[in-house]
């Protein structure tokens, strides 16, 4: 084969391009979803420190390093699946995984249910794990009975909790923008200027930049800003320093443990993440393939994104999911070829392995991340919104938002103290927002549907 018939296999699902197209190409990838990879444990891991009681820096360092290395291996997994049975584990398309943020207010709220009980950070992210690996079985069931399963799966369910979760990250996101609640002089003017820079640095990129400066946009403001808070005496490297060049990653450093009640919102967010996991799926044959997913394409996604969930927990780190930037690079560069995505996936399973990379994070000013996440946290919002307007807001799909939205976050949102009152059911199933939001909005729109049959059946007779 010529050089030019090897370059085109970019292009085509299969086949190995040389290593010196393919090793770019999957660095690209990296680079646009490494920020994202790790936000979600800064925010969580904060979520779980006091000033008495921070949570270890050097379990952070430990997740981040964890984190980089699920990422990359069940990304593979959805490169290259695995077959048990007549189950598929992986889709067999270029899907790359990285750490949900969709399960982040829901653990925050868990979080700050288990710090108000006492419990000590590293016991309350325990139970945090127990969760992320008990939860994952909702959605194996799931992937595995999807077909049957897909007609209660509105896309106004999945609207209202992107919404919910949006409006749940974004207060987060604004406060590590102006320094992060931990910070004595929070809303300082250097956390006004570090965060301001960085989020100018990504709006500009993303409104003016092509090609590789946007899609790494995200890091190079972090870069910029990280650089800047440096100069500014914000960095603290001590843990750069004290950490070890070399080291694996090692399964239950931060043990699992389980309560019901910390495991029941997870079974919720697991069915969001297998929406956002079929969503992406879908996002990629359209615009590559020019067809939809199949149902076994959809479903081996599904089953890798919870059994990768589930491997992430006893791998002492947060769940997965199929990331949508990354599937937006696909769509723009149409550059399928699974041998350059695997090639990625390697960069970040070897970046797991050093843990001075996972420090380097760790030092970084609350308000570089803020900046670089506030504008992340607005879209996912915005695709919420997109989403319902898509799906269109006639009477019916009206009053199924209004009940979701009114009896989900309202009722969801309320104070633990409040809920600590409610019936034992109730006050399961609104633990918490994003969980009480995907439930009621599923038994609203059946109801609604059923409501809807039975009216089009009489009018029929």
């Amino acid at each position: 084969m010529n050089n030019s018939n090897r370059y085109d296999l970019i292009y085509k699902l299969d086949g190995r391009p040389p290593i010196s197209v393919a090793l770019p190409l999957g660095l690209q990838h990296v680079l646009a979803m490494f920020v994202g990879n790790l936000a979600p444990i800064f925010i969580l891991t904060g979520a779980m420190s006091t000033p008495d009681a921070p949570f270890p820096a050097e379990l952070r360092i430990l997740m981040i390093q964890c984190a980089m290395f699920v990422s990359g291996l069940v990304t593979l997994v959805q490169l290259y699946p695995l077959k048990l049975g007549i189950i598929q584990i992986g889709a067999r398309l270029p899907i790359v995984m990285g750490t949900a943020f969709a399960f982040v207010p829901t653990m925050q709220e868990l979080g700050a249910k288990l710090m108000a009980e006492q419990v000590a950070p590293v016991e309350a992210m325990g139970y945090v794990l127990g969760g992320v690996i008990a939860g994952s079985v909702v959605e194996i069931l799931m992937g595995i009975f999807l077909k049957p399963l897909k007609k209660f799966f509105s896309p106004l369910v999945i609207g209202a909790v992107l919404i919910t979760i949006g409006i749940k990250l974004l207060t987060t996101g604004a406060t590590y923008f102006v320094g992060g609640a931990a910070a004595e002089d929070i809303g300082a003017g250097k956390y006004w200027l570090v965060g301001g820079v960085v989020f100018l640095i990504i709006v500009i990129l993303n409104r003016f930049a092509t090609g590789m400066w946007k899609a790494t946009a995200i890091l190079i403001g972090i870069v910029v800003g990280y650089i800047l808070a440096a100069l500014m005496g914000m960095v603290n490297f001590d843990s750069v320093s004290q950490a070890s060049w070399v080291s694996m990653p090692m399964p239950f450093v931060i043990k699992p443990l389980f309560r019901m009640d910390i495991i029941f919102p997870f079974f919720a967010v697991y069915v969001v993440s297998g929406l956002e996991t079929m969503g992406n799926t879908s996002g990629i044959t359209i615009s590559t393939f020019d067809r939809d997913a199949t149902t076994e394409e959809t479903s081996g996604a599904i089953i890798a994104d919870a059994v990768g969930s589930a491997f992430a927990g006893i791998f002492n780190v947060l769940p997965n999911t199929a990331f949508g930037q990354n599937a937006g690079i696909i769509a723009m560069t149409k550059v399928v070829n699974r041998f350059c995505i695997a090639m990625g996936a390697l960069v970040l399973m070897l970046a797991g392995l050093f843990p001075k990379i996972g420090a380097i994070f760790n030092a970084m000013p609350n308000c570089v991340m803020g900046g670089a996440v506030i504008t992340v946290f607005a879209m996912i919002f915005l695709n919420g919104v997109k989403m319902i307007l898509k799906e269109g807001l006639d009477d019916r799909n009206s009053l199924v938002l209004a009940i979701t939205l009114g009896l989900g976050y309202g009722i969801g949102s309320l104070a633990s103290s409040v809920k600590e009152n409610f019936p034992v059911v109730f006050r399961i199933i609104f633990m918490e927002p994003v969980a009480a939001v995907c439930i009621v909005g599923i038994l609203a729109c059946i109801v609604f549907k059923a409501h809807a049959d039975i009216h089009e059946s009489s009018v029929e007779d």
